[in-house]
């Protein structure tokens, strides 16, 4: 039974990057081996709007954020002010937490984090630091850059496979047939 859920570990990361896309975190941790979850960062205090943002305008001092799924999803209005920190992350289109308190009726963001994907069970983050190490290294794993091909032509870490997620499902063959091998995904950044 283990021999078989094995197999299917590739198949699992390669489907997690289909439907969630990359993920990037830029908090170091100490090993690889600790789970994904730890790597998140602490939630905020109080209220808090999850969603995509919708647009910023830095003119009005407004982020409107898309809330809630399907019929009940609505665009909500946050303002912020020079003390909002995270701003860089109320880029239209990602996904955001922002944390708010209400002034005179109105909410205004008092920290912006971004909203990663969720990383299936037993799929780690790992720093660049330790990828780093891996590469100079002589452990056996497989590097793989998900980006777009074009920007792996451009540049790429050493040793690395291009195996773009748009192309995953055609570029399966290039996975190692040993499925007990280290696969380690990069990507462009935060999705």
């Amino acid at each position: 039974m283990k021999r078989t859920m094995t197999r299917f570990i590739p198949f699992i990361i390669m489907a997690s990057f289909l439907v969630t896309g990359c993920n990037h975190n830029t908090k170091s941790t100490t090993s690889a081996a600790k789970p994904a979850v730890s790597t998140e960062a602490k939630k905020p205090k109080g209220p808090v709007y999850k969603g995509k943002v919708v647009g910023k305008s830095n003119k009005a001092k407004q982020i409107s954020i898309a809330v809630g799924k399907g019929k009940k999803a609505k665009t909500v209005m946050v303002s912020f002010d020079d003390k909002t920190k995270g701003l860089e992350h109320a880029a239209k289109g990602h996904g955001a937490i922002i944390a708010y308190e209400m002034r005179d009726g109105v909410p205004f963001a008092t920290v912006i984090k971004p909203k990663l994907a969720k990383l299936p069970p037993g799929v780690t983050v790992i720093p660049p630091a330790e990828v780093n190490t891996l590469i100079n290294s002589d452990k056996d794993f497989l590097l793989v850059d998900s980006r777009p091909g074009s920007r792996y032509s451009a540049s790429h870490l050493p040793g690395a496979v291009s195996i773009p997620v748009c192309e995953m499902q055609e570029l399966l063959q290039n996975l190692p047939k040993d499925k007990d091998k280290l696969l380690i995904f990069y990507c462009g950044g935060p999705t």
